[in-house]
């Protein structure tokens, strides 16, 4: 047991419980802005959806109804351009974390293998590469990596922490160096709904990959657009070979999603409305957010899109966490995600709108 726990790192939230302490001593309680949890209510009919599905004795299966194949390849065509997307194409997963953590292993990597993230980035990458054995290597531009020995390559855009969104003729360029290469290349696209001051697109969209699917895959999560971080719901699309295997070395593995989560997914993906509802609250609590952030001295950098205000006050991350603990306010320190984070924080606003306006409070 230990000699796999020994490849990770420890885990980073844990550093994070002496200044929760002093953040939930503050006299009108805690406002935790350091975890991207959403609190708001689950839509009523992804709920109901759950509930008429309740009675699922049966064992699910891992490719999915084809009722849940349908909506979400509808949803890929129709909201991110991906024309020719298919039921091969798309696999539902157990929550997009579980993927991103497993993923290297699953592909057969291991030592000599290299798996390639950015240098600011959520820290499940570097964890599954060092569960298989391979080496993490970190870029700015992906191009501007020695391919030798790369076997995946993550894309983040919309990017967690920093909310930067690459640019569609950006997406052209390292997908075709990908493929001039023979990278696979995994695009985490769960914040593609969640765009403010830039429209993010998906790799799998028309005028990006040419309309083929070959060589890349987009993961996509309805934790954040619809409140369903509870439900694990998730599902990843693209190259149909590489879903075939993945598909028949998860059922080997009984990774299935529920039945009762399965329905709830296309009630879901087939409603737009409460996804523009949930981005009005996430607009009105970032705009708030932002505003007593910037009135407090802080300057925010990137965070054109995702749940999160990328900030700094210029000052080591846990100096600013230190502080922002005495007003009551806990985020997570940028060296969370990288060491180019070491003098910047997160700040989510997941929060209920009565915990943003006291931040804001606090703040001013």
């Amino acid at each position: 047991m230990a000699a796999v726990s020994d490849r990770l790192p420890a885990f980073p939230w844990d550093k994070l419980e002496p200044y929760k302490k002093t953040a939930a001593a503050h006299p009108d309680g805690i406002v935790d802005l350091s975890v991207g949890t959403p609190v708001d209510p689950v839509p009523q009919l992804i709920r109901q959806a759950l509930i008429e599905a309740a009675d699922s004795p049966g064992y699910p299966t891992v490719w999915g109804t084809e009722a849940l194949r349908d909506a979400i390849t509808g949803w890929l065509r129709g909201r991110l351009g991906a024309s020719a997307a298919g039921h091969r194409n798309v696999l539902p997963v157990v929550g997009s974390k579980e993927l991103v953590a497993w993923l290297p292993t699953q592909l057969g990597l291991g030592a000599g293998d290299k798996v390639a993230y950015p240098r600011l980035a959520y820290p499940t990458y570097e964890v599954g590469a060092r569960l298989c054995g391979a080496e993490a290597v970190v870029y700015d531009d992906p191009t501007e990596l020695d391919p030798a020995g790369v076997k995946l390559l993550w894309l983040n855009s919309p990017s967690n922490p920093t909310g930067k969104v690459i640019p569609k003729e950006d997406l052209v360029r390292i997908v075709a160096w990908a493929r001039e290469h023979g990278i696979l290349l995994f695009s985490d696209e769960c914040y593609l709904e969640l765009g403010w001051e830039a429209e993010p697109v998906s790799v799998l969209h028309d005028d990006v990959c040419g309309g083929s699917y070959e060589g890349i895959v987009a993961v996509h999560s309805l934790s954040k657009r619809s409140n369903l971080a509870g439900y694990r719901a998730a599902f990843i699309a693209g190259d149909a070979d590489v879903l075939g295997e993945l598909l028949e070395i998860r059922k080997h593995g009984g990774m299935m999603t529920p039945a009762p989560v399965q329905a709830a997914t296309v009630a879901a993906l087939g409603d737009d409305r409460h996804v523009a509802e949930q981005r009005e609250r996430y607009a009105a609590r970032r705009a708030a957010l932002r505003a007593a952030l910037e009135a407090h001295g802080f300057r925010v950098e990137h965070s054109e899109a995702s749940l999160y205000l990328w900030v700094t006050r210029d000052e080591p991350c846990w100096d600013t966490v230190a502080h922002l603990a005495d007003l009551g306010i806990l985020v997570a320190p940028g060296d969370f995600y990288g060491e180019a984070g070491a003098r910047f924080v997160r700040v989510a606003f997941t929060a209920t709108d009565e915990r943003v306006e006291a931040a804001v409070k606090r703040l001013g």
